[in-house]
């Protein structure tokens, strides 16, 4: 039935890819660009708009005045470095001695994955002391300076990814990684409050105009989506796209990104596992795509738009622009992007369909009260075709027990008249033998008395004789 319909909703693994054609997945909400690229595109425009605004302003400050305030913003900048590296506003006077990193190091080494208890304990050890006093100083900086616009944040949390990076360069590049996926762990489950849904942009608005917009599509079925779906949904047979549903809503629950990551890799796993159980073929790039959009309508995940900004601007580079979690948070943002721009066409309805739908109060289904008419007119008709199949199962078995009912009077009428045939000869063989007997008895009975009366008269000289 699905493949009967055109589909609307396509997605190739060139479009998911990075617009510089570096190789990593794009985002659109980095205008298709992977993080990198992005982040390197913003650094290299920045000057450029400082210094049209500055020229914009004409000669309101004075060239005093504007030396002076660089002065005090490059002063600024400086002293927040050092405290976010060194925990102070000058270097250390003593560097972290070789022997107390390579302890640390091989303390690090042994740490099994996703022990992040285990990196806790090694982090307050005497060899990490040098460590944790950077991610302190660095944790105190940005509590300090949560005024901060977002953006700003974002940088300085990267950077302070890349130092740490360095830092564990010595370690195989698996080890690498899961050390950089505990920094970030600690460094964000301590900043979320701080940084989270920023007052420096409006990511809360765009969150009440997501759900706003998606409480309106609530109408929109599977088969508008052409996604693979099962015709009748019973109380055991749960809706299968429901623990991907479940998935998504736990993402607003968790502080650090990998872990806003792990709650879209776990749904999209969940959609993948419901498009095998409702399609005999194998689920292909659109039809992933066309479920997860279902799951997101379904779901209106709270703070949607803050989650997803939260990870594109604290999360890790490499988390984001390759792997399969930068997989499945690219559709993600894909599928919020086409709700967004939702329209009949990409449903495969008329322009006057679409607005019905979406338009309360008009005549014909429109709202919620036409997709509840909808969803009661399917079930209906689902119950109808059960009774006239049914219907039809009852009318065969009726006329086949009607035949072996007049099957089987034919063989009792039969063996009856095979049964009285039978009889009547029996009872002919009978009277014939008893006939026979009467006969022979009969012509038996004269010969005996001679023999009797013979036998007397023999009997009657013997004794006579013997008298003489």
């Amino acid at each position: 039935m699905w493949t009967d319909r055109q589909r609307a909703i396509r997605v190739s693994q060139a479009e998911l890819l990075c617009t510089n054609s570096c190789g990593f997945y794009g985002n659109p909400a980095w205008q298709g660009c992977c993080s990198k690229c992005w982040r390197e595109r913003t650094r290299r425009d920045e000057p450029e708009r400082q210094d049209t605004s500055q020229s914009s302003a004409g000669g309101s400050l004075s060239f005093d005045k504007f030396e002076e305030k660089k002065n005090i913003e490059k002063g600024s900048r400086v002293n927040t470095v050092r405290r976010l590296f060194w925990g102070g506003p000058a270097p250390p006077k003593h560097k972290e001695s070789t022997e107390s990193q390579s302890t640390s190091m091989k303390a690090f080494r042994g740490l099994e994955a996703g022990d992040f208890t285990g990196f806790l304990k090694i982090l307050r050890s005497p060899s990490s002391h040098r460590l944790q006093s950077r991610c302190t100083a660095f944790l105190n900086t940005i509590e300090a300076y949560h005024d901060l616009p977002v953006q700003k944040q974002s940088d300085l949390v990267q950077d302070f990814y890349q130092n740490m990076a360095a830092y564990f360069s010595s370690l195989p590049e698996p080890q690498d990684l899961q050390m950089m996926e505990h920094i970030e762990k600690l460094i964000m489950t301590r900043l979320h409050k701080w940084v989270f849904c920023h007052d420096s942009v409006d990511d809360e608005q765009k969150d009440l105009a997501l759900q706003k917009r998606i409480r309106s599509l609530n109408w929109v079925t599977p088969q508008m989506l052409s996604v693979p779906f099962p015709d009748e949904i019973t109380a055991i047979t749960k809706d299968p796209y429901l623990p991907a549903i479940t998935a998504i809503i736990e993402m607003d629950a968790k502080r650090a990104p990998q872990d806003k990551l792990a709650c879209v890799t776990k749904c999209s796993q969940h959609v993948f596992e419901a498009l095998s159980t409702s399609n005999s073929e194998p689920a292909d790039a659109d039809d992933f795509l066309s479920g997860l959009i279902y799951v997101v309508l379904k779901a209106n995940p709270p703070r949607l738009h803050s989650n997803m900004q939260y990870v594109i601007r604290f999360g890790l580079p490499h988390s984001l622009m390759a792997g399969e979690s930068g997989y499945y948070f690219t559709n993600l943002s894909c599928a919020v992007a086409f709700i967004e721009k939702l329209d009949g066409a990409a449903l495969n309805l008329s322009p006057e369909e679409f607005e019905g739908y979406m338009t309360d109060g008009r005549a014909g289904p429109s709202g919620r009260r036409g997709a509840e008419r909808q969803r009661v007119a399917q079930a209906t008709q689902r119950m109808l075709d059960q009774l006239a199949a049914r219907q039809e199962q009852l009318d065969a078995g009726a006329g086949a027990l009607r035949v072996q009912l007049e099957q089987w009077v034919q063989d009792v009428d039969s063996r009856l008249d095979e049964a009285q045939l039978r009889s009547g000869r029996i009872q002919k063989d009978l009277e014939a033998q008893q006939e026979l007997v009467a006969q022979n008895d009969s012509s038996s009975y004269p010969d005996s008395g001679r023999q009797q009366q013979q036998q007397l008269q023999e009997d009657d000289c013997v004794l006579k004789d013997s008298e003489c």
